[in-house]
């Protein structure tokens, strides 16, 4: 199960964490990303890390995002910084098990989370 908490309302430049709790067994091979999805538009890939702490993040949020992990409880983070309005979207954290090539594409993701909302104001 995962769950994402810390969505809100900033104004552009502001930072926010989002965080996703995710409770069950984990396999030593697992990979987990944040996506987001804006109205009227599909769902992206914004960044996402193997187990081995690995990662990769989409051009639009490289060095202004950061995902972590906390290595005891498994809790995904998810830090942005100078946020846009072009941010502004429900994002969601996924969890895939063995081994994929690609970690930013959605198909490879089989457990989702309800997803927060970030608004971005200008």
């Amino acid at each position: 199960q995962l769950m994402e908490s810390g969505g809100g309302s900033v104004q552009a430049g502001g930072s926010l964490r989002l965080s996703c709790a995710r409770t069950g067994h984990f396999s030593t091979e697992y990979y987990s990303a944040w996506f987001r999805q804006a109205p009227g538009k599909e769902r992206e890939a914004v960044a996402a890390m193997r187990a081995d702490g690995s990662s990769d993040y989409a051009e639009s949020v490289d060095g202004r995002f950061t995902i972590s992990q906390d290595s005891a409880d498994k809790t995904l983070y998810l830090q942005m910084t100078g946020l846009q309005p072009e941010d502004t979207a429900t994002y969601y954290c996924a969890t895939g098990y063995g081994w994929v090539r690609r970690i930013l594409v959605s198909d490879n993701y089989r457990f989702w989370g309800q997803g927060t909302q970030v608004t971005v104001s200008s």
